[in-house]
This record gives C-alpha cells, sequence and structure tokens, in this order.
C-alpha cells in the first residue's frame, strides 16, 4: 500500500490556495463517512510519482494526516488546463462495510502460452477496465485472465473472472464479453486460377493484332508508285496551251 504525508490547511480564498500551489502542494480533500471532510495539502512531487504508476484511481492509499494514518481512494484528480499539472485530488475515506462503485483494469498473463497468439491470432480487448461495486476494503488491484491455452475463437467473460462473494459487476443480467481472441487481420490474397490467367493472356494478344491490322490497313492506302501521297514538283503547274498552226 502506498503512503503520502498530508498537512491540514486552513484556507478560504483562491489566492491562498494559489499559495499553496506555488509553494509546491497540491490542495486534497478527503470526505466520506460520519467524520466532517477535511481540508489538506500534499507534496505535488510525490503525487505525481504515484499517479505516473498504474491504477492510481483503484489503489487505495495510507494518508497520514498529522500523525494521524487513514486509508483513502482516490476518486478524482483535477489537472491544469495548460501545463497538465495536478491542482486538486478528491480522497475517500475507505470504512469497513461501506459499499463503493471503482472501475477495476484488466491484466493479462502468459501471452507466450496461447496457441491462438503463436498462430498469429490478436486479442481484441473489449473492456480495458470493468466496473465492480465491491467493500471499500475489498478492492482487487485488477482482474487477472490467463491466455495459456487460449486459441483463436475463443473469448473472455466476466464469468470467466473469480470475483468475491460481495464484489458484482455493476452490469448485471447479462455476461459480457471483456476480450477475445480473433484471426489475424490480413489475409493472403488467394492465386488466381490458370484458366482467368490464359484468359488475360489470350484478350492481350487480341489487343496486339487489332493494333497491328489497323496499321497495315493504314498503309494500304499509299499510292502505288510508293510517293506515299507526296506532291512532286511541277505537279501545280498547268500544261502548256498550244498555238495554232498558221495557214499560208
Amino acid at each position: 500500500m502506498n503512503s503520502l504525508e498530508a498537512n491540514i490547511r486552513e484556507n478560504n480564498t483562491k489566492g491562498q490556495l494559489n499559495a499553496i500551489r506555488r509553494g509546491g502542494d497540491v490542495p486534497a480533500i478527503i470526505y466520506g463517512g460520519k467524520d466532517q471532510n477535511q481540508k489538506v495539502s500534499i507534496s505535488k512531487k510525490l503525487l505525481k510519482m504515484l499517479i505516473e504508476k498504474e491504477n492510481f484511481l483503484s489503489n487505495i492509499i495510507s494518508l497520514n494526516v498529522n500523525g494521524k494514518m487513514q486509508n483513502v481512494l482516490p476518486r478524482e484528480v483535477k489537472y491544469h488546463i495548460l501545463s497538465d499539472e495536478p491542482t486538486h485530488v478528491d480522497f475517500l475515506r475507505v470504512l469497513p462495510g461501506v459499499k463503493i462503485k471503482i472501475e477495476v483494469p484488466v491484466n493479462f498473463i502468459n501471452h507466450e502460452k496461447s496457441p491462438g497468439l503463436k498462430r498469429g491470432g490478436v486479442l481484441n480487448i473489449v473492456r480495458r477496465k470493468v466496473e465492480l461495486k465491491c467493500p471499500s476494503e475489498k478492492i482487487p488491484g485488477s482482474l487477472t485472465l490467463d491466455l495459456d491455452g487460449i486459441d483463436i475463437g475463443e473469448s473472455f467473460k466476466i464469468s470467466s473472472v473469480k470475483l468475491e462473494d460481495d464484489v458484482v459487476p455493476t452490469i448485471q443480467g447479462r455476461d459480457f464479453v471483456i476480450a477475445t481472441l480473433a484471426a489475424p487481420t490480413v489475409m493472403k490474397e488467394p492465386e488466381k486460377p490458370a484458366e482467368a490467367e490464359a484468359a488475360e493472356g489470350a484478350e492481350g494478344a487480341e489487343g496486339t493484332e487489332g493494333a497491328e491490322g489497323a496499321a497495315a490497313a493504314d498503309g494500304d492506302k499509299s499510292p502505288a508508285d510508293g510517293s506515299k501521297g507526296e506532291k512532286k514538283e511541277g505537279d501545280d503547274k498547268k500544261p502548256a496551251e498550244k498555238k495554232p498552226t498558221e495557214k499560208k
């Protein structure tokens, strides 16, 4: 269980809150149960180290408030819109017997022992987190699903997960899917049958013969003397007129 040091803060204005943040701390509040809400501040450096770890919002933290230890659950973290630095945290008191709703992450193990993955199958995760309703002192760190022996076409449903009697999913009435092992997404294109390839070759040959025939037809239009229709010099001159012979 992770722990954090917290100090009780006394502030009533926005300026005082900003002063706390400038001093390297993050304002926070502790609520829940019969006790009154507590305004506290915690080290931003230590808080960021916990946030960077997995499942911060589903792990119980032991909070030391001025020497008094109490277990809390992070419920919401607010961030600065530009710097993305944490600016406020809400903590819920963990009290025995009190049930809460919480999203628990799903964890997969033994990838290397799955025959389906070895054959190129793809693990399609439908739900990376599952919302549960459970006593605050029995929050599971994660839901573990074992891929050992799982083949293509098989799936994990919520009934595949072993939960304690007082830990139940918030979705009731149906056995919803958490993940499936699907076939490879890239399929090899089937080869063309030999008849189709032969037909394509015949079409290409016919096209070539047609083009050659057209070219030959154009050549037949040339004059017989081989001049190819070119005008000879003098063709445009009129024939000389004959003068009438004079009678003696």
